[in-house]
């Protein structure tokens, strides 16, 4: 552990905090603070200059010229912006950070003494056993238990079993481990760490239970590959930091032809493909159906989430956990239409699909549809769907989402909006995903 004074100015808030999950960049970051915690941010900020110190160092490691903060954020962001009340994001926060820069006074810190440390593994394990008390946020808040999943989704660590070591002693097995290195298995948890990575390389860990996903063979050999290249280092921690940096590395290993590919995918998981069925039995009471309360249902759509893709998975999350799709379906249809939009300019780009600046939204539909269509992505039946989206007479159609959001008399309802989503769920994902 090193202890240095560092300049403010060469402090960086964490876009990727745990807080809140990977962000645009710091600006963002700082502006969730106040968005989620406004309160606890202001009692802070009130405290730091009351007593002129933060009490606890903040935790940082270098990145390029500067030093990323891993623990410390609010603390920091409260520094900088009694440092320059302009970097606040309201009109109301600038005036306060202004009032506490007066109640300063003169001395105000250039450096901020921080705990370094350059490995970040060391980092996860302390940020592991911190956050037990917000004190009102005068202290570090707690992370609730929203926040300590998405540490658990960036890391890989929890309390179940470690992806690692399953991985290891199949590979042991199969001698295919590496000789020369020792597996470093925090980093094979950090890229393995939620199920949509995991299922690339052929795998599954849901409810705790490793399962093949697909070919045992063709998946052994591309986590050999993968061993190599974590023992060897060519593949290190900080190449595997966030989504961008896994799907990268993941991308480049399924370019060469490393990872199985749906030609491998086994029919009913690789675990459970000599489990004798079991004899059917007559219900004895009449099957209640599943009530619908949100427009996207609350199951697992295998998606990661990119700081790019900040907005959109803001508003995918209010589509499936919090809109009440018979109380609020105003704002659901308006929602359901943006993230449509967005999905679809996500592919545009990433997949580079030519269109033209003028093209509606039923036009770059069709077109994003045909790609999909020729790489394999979507069938025939799908794009069907897709290309009665030009008509008006349809319910599934643009000109509905267009009455959703322009039309005073065109009232959206529970069951079309709820039939608008499950024609588009499959595209929508996908263009996501890309």
């Amino acid at each position: 552990m090193v202890i240095r004074n560092i300049l403010l100015c060469s402090l960086v808030v964490n876009r990727a905090n745990d807080r809140h999950g990977e962000l645009e960049n710091e600006t963002a970051a700082i502006a969730w603070l106040f968005k989620e915690r406004e309160q606890h941010m202001r009692n802070l900020a009130k405290d730091i200059v009351d007593r002129r110190e933060i009490y606890e160092l903040p935790l940082v490691s270098p990145e390029n010229d500067n030093f990323l903060v891993f623990d410390g954020n609010r603390r920091i962001t409260c520094l900088k912006l009694i440092e320059d009340p302009r970097r606040a994001p309201t009109v109301e926060l600038q005036e306060f950070f202004r009032e506490q820069r007066g109640r300063w006074g003169k001395g105000f810190p250039e450096s901020v003494q921080c705990q370094v440390e350059a490995d970040r593994d060391r980092i996860d394990e302390i940020l592991f056993r911190r956050h037990t008390g917000s004190q009102n946020g005068v202290g570090q808040s707690t992370w609730d238990d929203r926040m300590k999943a998405t540490f658990v989704a960036r890391t890989g660590k929890g309390s179940g079993p470690s992806v690692a070591d399953e991985i290891e002693q199949r590979l042991a097995s199969a001698n295919l481990l590496p000789s020369h290195r020792k597996l470093p298995r925090s980093t094979l948890n950090r890229l393995l760490s939620a199920e949509p990575f995991r299922n690339r390389v052929g795998i599954s860990m849901k409810a705790g239970r490793f399962e093949f996903t697909h070919d045992e063979t063709t998946t052994l050999g591309a986590l050999a590959r993968i061993a190599s290249d974590l023992a060897s280092r060519e593949v290190v921690l900080g190449h595997l930091w966030d989504v961008d940096g896994k799907e990268a590395y993941l991308n480049r290993l399924d370019s060469e032809g490393v990872l199985p590919g749906p030609s491998h995918a086994l029919a009913t998981g690789g675990n459970q493909k000599d489990t004798p069925k079991q004899p059917k039995t007559k219900p004895t009471a009449k099957a209640v159906p599943t009530i619908r309360s949100t427009l996207i249902p609350p199951k697992d759509f295998g998606l990661s989430w990119p700081g790019r893709l900040q907005r959109h998975h803001q508003i995918w999350e209010e589509l499936q956990f919090h809109l009440n799709l018979k109380k609020h379906p105003n704002a659901v249809s308006v929602l359901l239409r943006v993230l449509l939009e967005l999905a679809l300019d996500n592919y545009i780009k990433a997949a580079t699909v030519p269109v033209h600046e003028n093209d509606k939204l039923a036009m770059r539909l069709e077109k994003v549809g045909q790609h999909l269509l020729a790489a394999g992505q979507i069938n025939s039946k799908q794009m069907d769907v897709i290309r009665k989206f030009k008509q008006g007479d349809k319910l599934v159609s643009a000109d509905t989402l267009n009455r959703y959001v322009h039309s005073p008399n065109f009232a959206p309802s529970p069951e079309h909006l709820s039939s608008m989503w499950d024609s588009l769920a499959d595209v929508i994902v996908l263009c996501l995903k890309t």
